[in-house]
């Protein structure tokens, strides 16, 4: 859905844990390579939490960074949204403990599984509420601890992922131009298959059997997604600046999901515009799913890369297959 800039984003933060796995420690535990891995996906290290780390806690870290950048308070928030396929427990929601954990209101708080595209999603959500008029202040966070839904001797998924939590609120647009300018959601469910955690919801049931083959932990048929990953991505940036009017030469950052630097790199090529225009730190983070987007959005906000003004573009694809886009005024 498009419209004039409604919602805007008043602040981001975000957090990573302090432990750094490198690939130098991976080629230890799995049959793979520094240069394998690096050739491959362009990712050198990954976070992971502490054991005693939790999603909450991390969401908690990223979302007070953010308010204080917005200059509010837990009490000034009207809704809580929390994207995440690793919640602290399948119910309640991880959103619920967020907010205990704020010291936020009994404001609405949910949790949405969108894997990778989760943020974008709970931005457009939180943009509409925003638009309406039913809310003021809306935290949207992307959040997830993947490394507890790993099999650590797959070598095809366990150098990819890692850990971490970003995080934004949303305010009022003013009559400046800055906000969201347009978002823009898909799920195709012929590819359910190819990304997904086989066993512990009510279509398998988690048996000893199951736990020893791993049946709780990713699953992923790589080439499936690097197919549809390059050309949905692409389709939806271009729909998200024509919603919005916008021509690609017009946008001065892209911010994308941080899965892999060669379908980074193919999507920069086909929207035509120049890497160097790309926020990347899948180098530092690998693919923190829904937090990546978040994170890296943080990192340019911060570092000043991103300044008030400019448009910035964003893009995700993850497990469903769902994807999205979203292009903002910062």
């Amino acid at each position: 859905m498009s419209h004039g800039p409604r919602s805007r984003i008043l602040g981001t933060g975000a957090y990573a844990p302090q432990r750094i796995l490198t690939n130098s420690e991976l080629e230890k535990m799995v049959d793979t390579s520094d240069q394998w891995i690096r050739e491959r996906t362009g990712i050198r290290e990954r976070r992971i939490a502490r054991d005693d780390e939790t999603t909450s806690d991390m969401a908690l870290a990223a979302s007070r960074r953010a308010l204080e950048m917005a200059g509010l308070g837990p009490g000034d928030l009207d809704m809580i949204i929390v994207g995440t396929v690793t919640p602290d427990l399948p119910m309640p929601a991880t959103a619920a403990y967020l907010q205990k954990k704020l010291g936020a209101g009994p404001v609405p708080a949910f949790d949405l599984s969108a894997a990778c595209a989760g943020f974008l999603y709970g931005l457009s959500i939180g943009d509409q509420f925003i638009s309406t008029g039913m809310m003021k202040h809306v935290l949207v966070v992307g959040v997830e601890l993947l490394s507890r839904i790993l099999n650590w001797k797959d070598r095809t998924t366990c150098v990819l992922f890692g850990d971490g939590a970003g995080a934004v609120v949303l305010g009022p647009a003013q009559d400046d131009g800055r906000g969201v300018l347009s978002t823009r959601l898909y799920t195709d469910s012929t590819l359910t298959d190819s990304l997904c955690i086989p066993a512990g919801g009510s279509k398998e049931r988690l048996t000893p059997e199951g736990l020893a083959e791993n049946r709780d932990k990713v699953f992923m048929i790589g080439g499936d997604i690097f197919k549809v990953a390059v050309k949905n991505l692409t389709a939806a940036s271009r729909s998200a600046l024509a919603d919005a009017r916008i021509e690609p030469a017009s946008v001065r950052w892209v911010v994308p999901h941080q899965a892999n630097l060669r379908i980074i790199s193919q999507v920069a090529q086909r929207l035509d515009i120049p890497l160097e225009r790309f926020v990347l730190n899948i180098e530092r983070y690998g693919n923190t799913s829904s937090a990546s987007i978040p994170i890296a959005l943080d990192e340019g906000v911060r570092d000043g890369r991103i300044k008030p003004g400019e448009t910035v573009l964003m893009c995700a694809l993850g497990a469903g297959i769902s994807w999205a886009s979203a292009l903002v005024r910062m």
